[in-house]
């Protein structure tokens, strides 16, 4: 069976076929964190997904190369860097140190290239530069330079790819200046923005003058860039398909540098909302997590890794602390299993068997039916457990069930994880909460436990003194 994803593009479930002719290379980019603000549980359903992604293609033996953007300039950024005081780079540079640690506490697997905006100008001006020369980008007054959808659907382009847009709402000249705007406005859109007195130092020169580019146009350079004017997937939250990803499309195939007969991208992969607690994330309502609220709770990455990998990736998804305790105890149960099998394998070598392999594979061949996919996962664990309570697994068999296991999970990520090393600054802290535990400071004992949780570390106190685990 063939790999099946769904086509935001075509609006159907088709067979996947990479651009490489021999079928085996895969271009996959994700539009990556905006560093203005920690990333909250919401966004990293889109990264946990990407994650999902790239790793069955890698198993399906797909050579991949995953890019996902750093957007470190846009709206947003400006007014937070002009409210604080800092640099561009200072400013951003600590939210981006704060969203790998969580990409990585999720286990996800790091992009091969994570380019950055600010890095990229020269990519943005010359793709700007061949939208001017083809008359499909203007000058305005103030020196901004937009893009016109009237002389894109002009020279025979589409603009509506993704979502249904009512084009009689198209009013020739008017302009979209910031970097977001509702579903129904249809109307230019900047691409670089002539620099203006509350845009402080952020600015870069141009042939048009000072100024910085509109957000669209940071992806399509940059995609195009580390990937080629083609590629295969693109991937992103559904509240990116518009505008983002339908002006993404209209730059890059408007600027015509594709081959003959591809498009800019051929296939379109959007993961749906997240909802918490039944409710969109809003911090009245108490119910926005970002990962260290969840840790702060007592929850680890994998705990929250697992429960954003058991819906499918098209459903809205109900996210809640209780679902959080059952992904708890889904994986204690799964940890036991494998135990068991371990205990009975002992350290043999075995092939993988087919029991579980063969039925997970064709759960996520079609349209990465995660659901299925973790449904074959605990019939395997009941069917293992059945067997061992029943003495009827031999070792060679638990060997191969293991070793079926570990295919499974270079997917799933979420295997117990093996001891790790631990850093000299969190040994310090560990070091200085058992201080003040002896002094009887309790109050900053406490205060350094959480300190090191928010770092990823879990300190458990035992009769031999505190042992330290990573979240």
């Amino acid at each position: 069976m063939a790999l099946r994803l769904f086509n935001t593009l075509t609006r159907r479930v088709e067979d996947f076929q990479p651009l490489d002719p021999a079928g085996r290379r895969v271009g996959l980019y994700c539009c990556g964190p905006t560093v203005y603000d920690l990333a909250h549980i919401g966004n990293f359903r889109t990264f946990v997904f990407a994650d999902l992604v790239r790793r069955y293609l890698e198993f399906r033996g797909y050579t991949v190369t995953h890019v996902m953007n750093i957007t470190d300039v846009e709206d947003k950024i400006i007014r937070r860097v002009r409210e604080t005081g800092l640099s561009l780079k200072d400013y951003t540079r600590r939210y981006e140190e704060e969203f790998f640690r969580d990409f990585d506490a999720l286990r996800c697997r790091r992009p091969h290239h994570t380019p950055h905006a600010t890095e990229h100008i020269p990519e943005m001006l010359a793709l700007i530069d061949r939208l001017m020369h083809r008359g499909i980008a203007y000058r305005a007054p103030d020196g901004s330079i937009y893009f016109s959808i009237e002389k894109y659907r002009g020279c025979g382009c589409c603009y509506g790819q993704l979502v249904n847009l009512d084009l009689q709402q198209l009013r020739p000249g008017e302009r979209v200046s910031h970097d977001e705007y509702a579903k129904e406005s249809v109307a230019d859109f900047a691409l670089w923005k002539a620099r203006a007195p509350e845009d402080g130092e952020v600015f870069w020169p141009s042939p048009w003058g000072e100024g910085r580019p509109g957000w669209h146009i940071e992806c399509s350079a940059m995609s195009m860039k580390w990937l080629g004017p083609a590629f295969d997937l693109h991937l992103g939250g559904e509240d990116l398909i518009f505008p983002h990803h339908e002006d993404e499309i209209a730059q890059s195939e408007g600027a015509a540098v594709q081959p003959p007969g591809q498009r800019f991208v051929k296939y379109w992969l959007h993961g749906a909302h997240l909802l918490v607690e039944g409710r969109k994330m809003s911090k009245s309502l108490g119910n926005f997590f970002t990962l260290r609220d969840l840790f702060q709770k007592g929850f680890n990455g994998r705990e929250i890794r697992y429960l954003l990998l058991t819906a499918h990736y098209r459903e809205t998804f109900n996210f809640t602390l209780d679902g959080l305790a059952g992904a708890r105890t889904a994986l204690s149960r799964l940890d036991e299993c494998l135990g068991k099998l371990r205990e009975l394998a002992g350290t043999q070598p075995a092939a993988p068997d087919d029991n579980l392999l063969q039925p997970f594979t064709r759960a996520l061949d079609d349209d990465l039916n995660i659901a299925a996919a973790w449904g074959t996962v605990f019939e395997w664990v009941r069917e293992c457990n059945r067997l061992i309570a029943a003495r009827q697994m031999a070792p060679a068999q638990a060997a191969a069930a293991l070793a079926a296991w570990e295919k499974v999970d270079e997917v799933l990520g979420v295997s117990a994880a093996a001891e790790t090393a631990i850093p000299p600054e969190i040994m310090e802290l560990a070091a200085a909460r058992q201080a003040a535990r002896k002094a009887k400071d309790f109050a900053r004992a406490d205060a350094l436990r959480q300190e090191l949780k928010t770092r990823g570390w879990l300190v458990e106190d035992t009769p031999k003194g505190p042992k330290l685990k990573p979240v």
